[in-house]
């Protein structure tokens, strides 16, 4: 075909095998640690058939070259890695926890400094990278859902001679795609929406950049933070499907983002009008942590991104920045019916609000 894919089919296509007589439709899962000598792969560490097919159709859809990680923790602890010992990190306060969590990890251990910003205020983002080595950011941000001036804040970091990561992992290369917009890297915990069914661990990255693509395979050989080939390969199942469930996650979240600003225990609702995800703020840590245990189809876990509807009161994490209100709930809306969906959330946010006795 002349034209390019549009990204609903590269989603369905890409990764699979040719289409020749007897091929199958889907690659087989490779389980092999070992190779014959002679040729490109030789051993486990180095590469899988099934890690190739997700990384073929990851890399499309982003616009670059994958590699895939045995976590989304083991694909940031890899970028991490990049930093040179003392150089500056600039990320926004409020971000995944787990990212946060290992730069404290390597600052309060003397290998790097950290510079926290408010991704809101892109003056402040860009003066913060004017000595910086690597600028990372989300948006939407993780779970406060702030929205970054990317291009401002990537061309700031080029001109300050600093790479940019960005954590794509909430919006998908459906609805984003940083390496168009200038960045360098861009990061994935493909456990989330790519995936999309809450049984896989699995990260990722993406990079046009083939030398330092180089350097993050040949730490990866070494370091082993490769995935299972079974992980590879459901997760490549899950990506044909990650268009539908998308558009129907965020068609269920902008509705009901609309229907809880009209509740009256709620102080804020948060929703950027992208994704699936929504950030609510209930007036206490009490009455959020009731409204999880008091619904029938909202899971309460930890995680996002799957099929099914799931929340959480994210300061119940000691590590959540101090700044994430006590009674914020993060969202992942699923792909049910949004009619039941609401039923069971409002029923709960009513007797939330219901006086006691």
């Amino acid at each position: 075909m002349a034209e390019p894919l549009r990204p609903a089919t590269t989603a369905v296509h890409a990764g699979r095998p040719p289409h020749e007589p007897d091929q199958p439709l889907n690659g087989p899962i490779t389980m092999a640690s070992t190779y014959v000598a002679g040729g490109d792969l030789e051993y486990g560490r180095y590469g899988n058939p099934t890690w190739t097919a997700f990384e073929d159709a990851l890399g499309a859809l982003e616009g670059g070259r994958c590699l895939a990680y045995a976590s989304g923790m083991a694909a940031v602890t890899s970028l991490l890695d990049l930093v040179a010992l003392g150089d500056k990190v600039v990320v926004p306060r409020h971000s995944y926890n787990g990212t946060l969590v290992s730069l404290g990890d390597l600052e309060l251990r003397g290998r790097l400094s950290t510079t926290l910003v408010d991704l809101t205020d892109t003056d402040a983002v860009v003066a913060a990278c004017e000595d910086a080595a690597l600028v990372w950011f989300e948006s939407p941000t993780n779970p406060a859902l702030e929205v970054a001036d990317a291009p401002a804040i990537i061309a700031a970091a080029h001109d300050a001679g600093a790479r940019v990561v960005v954590d794509n992992t909430f919006l998908t290369p459906l609805l984003q795609k940083p390496l168009d917009l200038g960045a360098d890297l861009v990061l994935h915990s493909a456990t989330k929406y790519l995936a999309g069914h809450s049984d896989v661990q699995l990260g990722a990255v993406v990079t046009r950049d083939e030398e330092l693509a180089t350097v993050l395979k040949g730490r990866r050989d070494v370091q082993g933070n490769t995935p299972g080939p079974f992980e590879a390969w459901l997760a490549l199942r899950g990506l044909r499907t990650l268009h539908l469930r998308v558009e129907r996650a965020q068609a269920n979240a902008a509705e009901l983002a609309r229907r809880l600003a009209d509740h009256p225990l709620l102080t804020e609702v948060r929703y950027p009008g992208l994704g699936g995800m929504v950030s609510i703020v209930l007036p206490t840590a009490d009455q959020a942590d009731l409204l999880v245990r008091s619904t029938a189809l909202w899971v309460h876990a930890t995680s996002l991104g799957g099929v099914e509807s799931s929340f959480e009161r994210r300061r119940r994490w000691k590590s959540e920045p101090a700044t994430i209100p006590e009674g914020l709930v993060r969202l992942s809306v699923g792909v049910e019916d949004v009619e039941d969906l609401w039923a069971d959330l409002s029923q709960a946010l009513d007797g939330v609000a219901r006086p006691s006795g």
